[in-house]
């Protein structure tokens, strides 16, 4: 008897042990295949540009400089409301065209009816004593040096309060005119005469 449970016990481990030793073996099983590395993509070619003809640099613009007593300056008459002796001196510029540049001259003791001009103007007095008046504003008196802006289309008379003339540098946003307006007085107010005091 003990003989038989000796033989079914080693029959039992011889068993369980191939069963282990079966679980243990590896695979045979062919691993399955990598996929391929597909192939890098070739660089894009540039796609091919005409050549350019060389072009030829505009030449530089040069710089101006001018003096109002200049007698290299050309004087061009002004329109016809504007005082006798009147002259406009183009600077720079094209005055049919935006941005032109100009000297304006009026005799001394002259009047400067009142115009608009369809541009914006900036001014600076060159020579002379200039009273200015804007419609519905106070007079502003230009002195050498002095600047004044000028609003498109804005009503405004002067004097050249000087003997000798006046003289403006004028620079214009939009091509040069001066429209004259119905309501141009033809002379400045005179200024009051100052009265002495009575005597006590």
């Amino acid at each position: 008897m003990r003989t038989l449970y000796s033989i079914l016990a080693c029959s039992s481990f011889l068993v369980g042990g191939a069963a282990s030793l079966a679980e243990a073996q590896p695979s045979t099983k062919p691993a399955p295949a990598a996929k391929p590395t597909p192939p890098a993509p070739k660089p894009t070619q540039p796609a091919s540009t005409a050549k350019m003809a060389p072009v030829t640099p505009a030449p530089a613009e040069a710089s101006v400089t001018f003096v109002a007593s200049d007698k290299k300056i050309t004087w061009n008459p002004c329109p016809e409301f504007l005082p006798k002796g009147c002259g406009i001196a183009v600077l720079h510029g094209d005055p049919s065209k935006a941005n032109v540049d100009i000297f304006f001259k009026v005799p001394g003791k002259s009047t400067i009816p009142m115009h608009t001009h369809t541009s914006a103007e900036r001014m600076v007095l060159v020579s002379g004593e200039l009273h200015v008046t804007y419609e519905g504003e106070k007079k502003t008196i230009m002195k050498v040096g002095t600047y004044a802006y000028g609003p498109a289309k804005k009503p405004h008379m002067a004097y050249c309060a000087s003997s000798a003339p006046c003289v403006l540098s004028i620079a214009f946003e939009q091509p040069l005119d001066a429209i004259a307006t119905e309501t141009a007085p033809k002379t400045e107010p005179a200024p009051k005469k100052t009265e002495p005091a009575p005597k006590k």
